[in-house]
């Protein structure tokens, strides 16, 4: 699989952050627009985000692991935020692109790391969610672009495990209190 075009000037801070995801025992996926374009329909995206299994207490560890792939925290006093907010505001320095890396520690989260592919985007290999499981995420998030994204990631994907979908849509949406999120969602996946 070719790079879309679309993430061109992507190339380095994406190459970056899989290295970092590497450093740290390939514990991560690339996820958000990029993941998106990939097992979907290509789009716009000018940021990068990842999920990366780790504790608060790996924070210090990921920063330095980070810095060493060119890639700084955007904000002060990031450790004391990441604590709060379990996510990582980073930035690659040669590129200037936002990196968001969260952090996951939910049985639905090392599930997503245990089932993860590996792609390749070019000369890039990326290690992405299932399709299934980026559609699960992009439900929980629930932005209009992310609607967009579950709709073309089924459409790029007409294997997909429902069963598991519904399930981690269902179990989301009680949390949430959202009960009408599978409905929501079920809709995008008929194509």
């Amino acid at each position: 699989m070719t790079l879309p075009e679309q993430f061109a000037s992507l190339i380095a801070p994406l190459t970056a952050l899989q290295h970092l995801l590497d450093r740290f025992g390939s514990r991560g996926v690339i996820i958000g627009g990029v993941a998106s374009g990939l097992l979907g329909k290509p789009r716009f995206t000018v940021d990068l985000d990842a999920m990366l299994l780790a504790s608060t207490q790996d924070i210090p560890r990921i920063l330095e692991l980070a810095k060493a792939e060119g890639i700084e925290s955007r904000m002060d006093e990031i450790e004391e935020f990441a604590k709060k907010n379990r996510v990582l505001l980073m930035r690659h320095l040669l590129s200037g692109a936002n990196i968001d890396i969260s952090l996951g520690v939910l049985p639905f989260e090392e599930d997503v790391i245990e089932r993860s592919i590996v792609r390749q985007a070019g000369t890039l290999s990326l290690r992405l969610p299932t399709p299934e499981d980026l559609i699960i995420l992009k439900a929980v998030a629930h932005r209009p672009k992310d609607l967009e994204d579950i709709r073309t990631i089924a459409e790029s994907n007409p294997t997909l495990d429902l069963k598991r979908i519904k399930f981690w849509v269902k179990s989301f949406g009680d949390l949430l209190e959202l009960p009408d999120l599978w409905g929501q969602i079920s809709e995008l996946l008929k194509g």
